[in-house]
């Protein structure tokens, strides 16, 4: 990725965009720190706030004309936040809270003509920046003519605020602001003219460029601002921002900077920022009792409480994967970006870079269609590309995705002794790892209705995808269209909806439809008795992510379950914004903890047991506890109750695994009449109890590994003897992973009691060839 594309990221991101009050601030104070501290009670840390931000804090914090009220997005929930009142109820409650460190002078000299608010703020900005300034003013004391407009502000607040500019450095001097005073102050570095005190040396309006306050024609070190407001208002904080414009420009101009870069957002600007609001009550003003006083404390804490310190996040609200890392879209493409420029050392973003679901909820529910799916998906095929990407990453996964689309598990079958069909039954490898017999009985509705209806087991190669792995995924798709067009291209009906988006997008000129619209409008042999729906009186859909933007699978989904008589209820997040199941983008390959609680999290989203159209949602969500079906088991139940099936355990990897190669014989005895002989199962009988499987399916471990490490074991005498429990330890490292099982040897087998795995090499222990050989499988990692 190029700074340029960085960039772009940053920007679609609209967190540390303004928030509207600060958007109309001339002075682009920040109110919700401040408003947090009073909100707490802790006006001490208000006021240090308002120093931080403000010049003359304790003259602008009494008088300044608010504008960020009348954009304050609790206008139309209770009232626009006064602002204003609580500024003066801290600055009159509360001394100053920061010292002014001395600095040693610049050479450099300012004159400033005028002591206005402009004038002063001008001042205070340079003075602030170590620049000697020299203020005049015409009255007997500086800063009187505030104290004539504003009734509001208190000759001892203006005192402190001059004695903290005399202590900056600021020099006073009475004397007029006229012409021939401008004329020497032209032999300064830089001069500012406040034109609300020195009006005679107004040059016309239109004459002072808005940006930079300097004449078109004139001088660069000389700038022009506070002028009076056209309807003769006092504009207070405007012309406070006119005199930290003048400043800026003239410090530029003594430094040999630029004028003009970068300052487009000065002043009153635009802001993206989006605070959403929906289903917030409204929480009215609280006034003070006594208006002449102002707030009491009570009454201050209270007001500032209806802050809602504004912020997007809508999208960190709604994914624990982005609220894990603590942050939000822009500062994750920072992250990103600077992990894949690391060229030796540890790249510590690649777990986050990995643990995506890529499931595109958030950019539907940012305002500015951010898509962290893009983002991540994006770095782990550059980092993929340039041989970055640590190949464990997504190896598990890859590795399931060969074996379903080895000679064991993959299968095309025309369906009759023609080569061809019309349709073709794509039911995905996790439904016909887990429910084979369901997958028979759907075929059979296709065949009995549709008549020329093929079956095509294998995977569709998203895995693949979603790791970055561009190439073994365009190897998947070249190969699938192979079978696809060796079955006379026919139309391809999935039960999957990764499926669906995946076959879609990768080949364009594939007829792809859901099972359910075929099930919903062209199967009239389908099931539809209602008697099992006492059984479930109410259940909350959950759609797969992948469907998200298919309306038709969304809508075939209902219908079907309306045809069944089943009451189901939309959870707040459907449809569209449905979130992930924690299966999706492989995270739960690289980070099983956030997958599962990503599914719990969803789980407790639902008011009812859940009903999914996707197999692995429900195994996911019955993983935590939740009681689902898949909508399968309303049609075609596996003879126990939907209770009972809402509440069975999910098949698991291992399960799943086994369950691919079975459907596959299952197919060819059934139609194609050739019976497969079971294989010898060589070598010592091997059990393992529930809880070991649980434990081993957690560590992504599968039956067979343990198997063939203890059979190997036991077959060379390689493997270590406890002596305490008599129990003995082995290891194999079939592909790049080390197994290690901890089994015991009885009268009738072997009994494994634990397994764990790792990627480090162990001398001394045995590598046989890889699980998969080239040969048999094309996908071979």
């Amino acid at each position: 990725m190029e700074q340029a594309d960085l960039r772009n990221w940053e920007r679609q991101c609209t967190q540390d965009d303004m928030p509207k009050c600060r958007a109309a601030c001339p002075l682009q104070m920040d109110v919700r720190p401040f408003l947090e501290k009073m909100a707490h009670g802790d006006v001490a840390g208000a006021r240090k706030v308002l120093e931080r931000y403000l010049p003359l804090p304790g003259v602008i914090g009494r008088i300044c004309e608010h504008p960020c009220e009348g954009a304050c997005i609790r206008q139309e929930l209770g009232g626009a936040l006064a602002v204003g009142a609580l500024e003066r109820a801290c600055v009159s409650a509360c001394p100053q809270q920061t010292r002014t460190l001395p600095r040693p002078p610049k050479a450099k000299r300012v004159a400033v003509l005028g002591d206005g608010m402009a004038g002063l703020v001008a001042a205070w900005d340079l003075s602030r920046k170590a620049y000697p300034v020299e203020l005049f003013y015409e009255d007997e004391r500086p800063g009187v003519g505030l104290l004539a407009a504003f009734p509001l502000l208190t000759p001892e607040a203006l005192e402190s605020e001059l004695d903290a500019l005399r202590r900056g450095g600021v020099t006073f001097t009475r004397r007029v602001p006229d012409e021939a005073l401008l004329r020497e102050a032209e032999e300064r570095d830089a001069v500012f003219v406040d034109l609300s005190r020195a009006s005679g040396l107004a040059p016309a309006a239109d004459a002072v460029d808005a940006v930079t306050l300097n004449l078109a024609a004139g001088p660069e070190r000389v700038c022009y601002g506070g002028r009076p407001a056209p309807d003769g208002r006092a504009v207070p904080v405007a012309w406070a921002a006119e005199g930290r414009r003048a400043a800026l420009t003239l410090e530029r101009v003594m430094t040999g900077v630029s004028l003009t870069a970068s300052r487009e957002n000065e002043g009153v600007s635009a802001t993206r920022l989006h605070t959403p609001i929906d289903g917030l009550a409204p929480l009215q003003r609280q006034e003070p009792a006594n208006p002449a006083e102002g707030y009491t404390p009570d009454e201050a804490r209270t007001e500032a409480g209806r802050c809602l310190q504004c912020e997007c996040l809508i999208c960190v609200r709604e994914c624990l994967y982005m609220r894990k890392y603590k942050g939000y879209p822009r500062v994750y493409a920072r992250q990103m970006y600077n992990n894949a420029a690391i060229v030796k050392g540890h790249h510590q973003a690649n777990t986050m870079i990995n643990s995506c679901t890529l499931c595109g909820q958030c950019e539907v529910l940012c305002p500015e269609g951010f898509s962290m799916a893009d983002l991540c998906l994006s770095f782990r095929q550059d980092m993929v590309r340039r041989g970055m990407m640590p190949p464990s990453a997504h190896e598990f996964a890859l590795e399931d995705m060969a074996a379903s689309n080895s000679l064991e598990c993959a299968l095309a079958f025309a369906g009759s002794e023609s080569e061809s069909c019309r349709n073709v039954f794509f039911p995905g490898c996790q439904l016909a790892g887990a429910r084979g017999d369901q997958v028979l009985a759907v075929y059979d509705v296709l065949r009995k209705d549709l008549g020329d209806v093929g079956l095509l087991l294998q995977c569709c190669g998203v895995p693949a995808q979603w790791a970055g792995e561009e190439r073994l995924f365009g190897e998947s798709v070249e190969r699938l269209r192979g079978v696809w067009e060796s079955l006379g291209r026919p139309r391809v009906i999935a039960a999957c909806a990764s499926c669906c988006k995946t076959l879609r997008d990768a080949i364009p000129d594939m007829t792809v439809v859901s099972l359910w619209e075929v099930l919903d409008t062209e199967c009239s042999s389908l099931p539809l008795g209602k008697a099992v729906c006492c059984e479930v009186p109410a259940l909350s859909i959950h759609d797969p992510c992948s469907a998200r933007h298919d309306g038709v699978w969304l809508r075939s989904v209902r219908s079907l379950l309306g045809k069944k008589g089943v009451s189901f209820e939309e959870p707040r997040l459907s449809g569209e914004t449905t979130p992930c199941c924690g299966y999706g983008g492989l995270t739960w390959n690289v980070d099983p903890q956030l997958a599962s609680a990503i599914a719990a999290d969803r789980a407790g989203q639902l008011a009812h047991d859940a009903i999914t159209s996707c197999i692995m949602c429900r195994e996911r969500l019955v993983a935590e506890g939740k009681p689902s079906l898949h909508l399968l088991d309303l049609f075609f139940p596996s003879g126990n109750s939907l209770r009972e099936m809402a509440d069975a355990k999910g098949s698991g990897l291992s399960a799943r695994r086994a369950g691919r190669a079975a459907l596959r014989s299952r197919v060819l005895e059934r139609y194609c009449g050739q019976p497969v002989e079971p294989g010898e199962d060589a070598g010592v009988a091997v059990r393992m109890t529930p809880d070991v499987l649980e434990r081993m399916e957690e560590r992504h471990i599968l039956r067979e590994d343990a198997v063939r490490v203890v059979r190997h074991a036991e077959a060379t005498g390689d493997r270590f003897l406890n002596r305490d429990n008599g129990h003995f330890l082995a290891s194999l490292r079939p592909v790049r992973v080390t197994f290690w099982v901890e089994y015991s040897v009885e009268a009738d087998g072997c009994v494994v009691h634990d397994a764990y795995c790792h990627r480090m090499e162990v001398p001394g222990t045995s590598t046989p060839e890889g699980r998969y050989d080239a040969a048999r499988n094309p996908f071979h990692l």
